[in-house]
């Protein structure tokens, strides 16, 4: 089972906002990571659990502070009560740039108009304080 963040929360993501008076489209602004941040990731989490008795799960998402706190990975453990494997998939701040203007997303106008800060939040000092399967998608397909 495949859970990506976009799919499993958007359609209330929108709803929020809008019931707030906000753009819906927001997915980078302080109101938004303190409005829906931790339930979009509770919710996500708490699907997985419950799928997995009988599937695995795949959960996709930049997970920006989990993903820089040594004990997130035992945590997840110990909330799933199931074996945890990340996978980091990072990719250079220009090429992601690049995709991101390729596709078009509305939701993406946030992180262009200010793509300084929003790259500069996304980089890491290194790869995750925890054991993990690195995937660097930089290049460009030919």
């Amino acid at each position: 089972m495949l859970l990506d963040i976009d799919t499993c929360t958007e359609r209330l993501v929108r709803l929020v906002l809008a019931a707030h008076g906000l753009d819906p489209d927001d997915r980078d602004s302080p109101v938004f990571k303190q409005l829906l941040r931790e339930p979009v990731y509770e919710s996500m989490f708490d699907i997985a659990r419950a799928n997995l008795a009988h599937a695995p799960v795949i959960v996709i998402g930049p997970f920006t502070s989990e993903r820089r706190d040594p004990t997130w990975p035992d945590r997840l453990r110990e909330r799933l009560a199931a074996p945890v494997e990340i996978v980091y998939v990072h990719c250079a701040a220009d090429e992601r740039q690049r995709r991101i203007r390729a596709r078009g997303n509305p939701r993406d106008a946030g992180k262009l108009s200010n793509w300084e800060a929003y790259a500069a939040h996304g980089e890491d000092p290194g790869v995750p304080p925890f054991p993990h399967r690195l995937v660097d998608t930089g290049r460009s397909p030919p």
